[in-house]
């Protein structure tokens, strides 16, 4: 037996509830998994909740995040006693995910947890660093190195955004931070950002074209924001796009990409391939510490506590990321 958020469908309506279940009621898969540590997501947020169609298989134990312990395994790569991690791959929509004591899965959604980073900073890590590690190399890859000038990043007090500036600013960078919440200033400064500007400057309609600033940015808001940091950015920039939390829309026009060649680079970390996926945690492993993990997943709770928090995780009362031990 174990513990699970169980997620079930009423009426059209979704109920959430701590349930305890049997392991024969696992899914099909090729890997179980002791979970140590999960997290929690604005994904799962709108699971939880049921205000975004995020469930796609009922009855669903959500969590796209997960680190733990092979008990089981019949996958060439992993064996009992093995250390994983496991992100996205539709796990927590249509496969049962990771806020739950035991999880079961096709080995090849796994990935071995990095040497010398345990399963609580890993999923302090989470989707949201593994995200902002493929934004920052999707940049290297376009050439935005730390000497091609100022870099952006939109969100910034979300997870994407605080890891994003962490590791920008460790490799050199001069990073801009965008935020509707002046009084993050200092922890956005205390993480890495030169500058802290107010997210209503980038938030509503702007010019097809406008000043010339950024080299780069990342950004996991969208809509009208999204298209001011294309219309800003420098002539031959990068713009690594993760996310959508102010609109999934893209008001823009081709300006910025045929008159100054700018790249808008889409960033997918639910099925990213192994390789892709296995340089970014290896290089989190080994350029982030525990005061940079600790200051974004500042929050452990247990998981009858994630309900909750799903709520208020949606409304914006939460800043960073919060683990979750399904195991208290």
């Amino acid at each position: 037996m174990f513990k699970a958020v169980l997620l079930e469908q009423e009426d059209g309506q979704t109920r959430a509830r701590v349930a305890e279940l049997d392991d024969s009621q696992l899914p099909e898969g090729d890997v179980t998994v002791d979970v140590e540590y999960s997290t929690l997501n604005y994904k799962d947020g709108l699971a939880i909740t049921g205000r975004g169609p995020v469930v796609r298989r009922w009855p669903m134990v959500p969590g796209i995040d997960f680190a733990g312990t092979v008990t089981h395994s019949s996958h060439a790569r992993f064996r009992k006693g093995d250390r994983v991690v496991l992100n996205g791959w539709g796990v927590g929509e249509n496969h049962w995910g990771g806020l739950a004591q035991r999880a079961r899965v096709p080995g090849d959604f796994l990935i071995p947890l990095p040497a010398g980073l345990g399963a609580r900073d890993a999923m302090g890590i989470g989707t949201a660093g593994y995200t902002a590690m493929l934004c920052v190399q999707a940049l290297e890859r376009g050439g935005v190195g730390p000497d091609a000038g100022e870099v952006l990043v939109t969100g910034a007090n979300g997870g994407v955004g605080g890891f994003a500036i962490a590791i920008l600013a460790r490799r050199g960078y001069r990073v801009v931070a965008s935020t509707g919440r002046p009084e993050a200033a200092d922890h956005l400064r205390a993480l890495g950002a030169a500058e802290i500007i107010d997210r209503a400057t980038l938030s509503e309609k702007g010019k097809p074209l406008q000043k010339e600033r950024w080299a780069g940015a990342v950004d996991s808001v969208g809509g009208h924001t999204l298209a001011n940091v294309c219309a800003s950015t420098r002539y031959g920039g990068v713009v690594a796009a993760c996310g959508l939390a102010q609109s999934m829309d893209f008001p823009s026009t081709v300006a910025p990409f045929i008159l100054r060649g700018i790249t808008l680079a889409g960033i997918d970390s639910v099925n990213a391939p192994l390789g892709r996926r296995t340089a970014a945690w290896d290089r989190l492993a080994a350029e982030l510490d525990g005061r940079i993990i600790g200051a974004i997943a500042d929050r452990e709770a247990p998981l009858a506590d994630a309900i909750e928090l799903a709520g208020e995780l949606l409304a914006g009362r939460i800043r960073g990321r919060v683990i979750i031990d399904p195991n208290r």
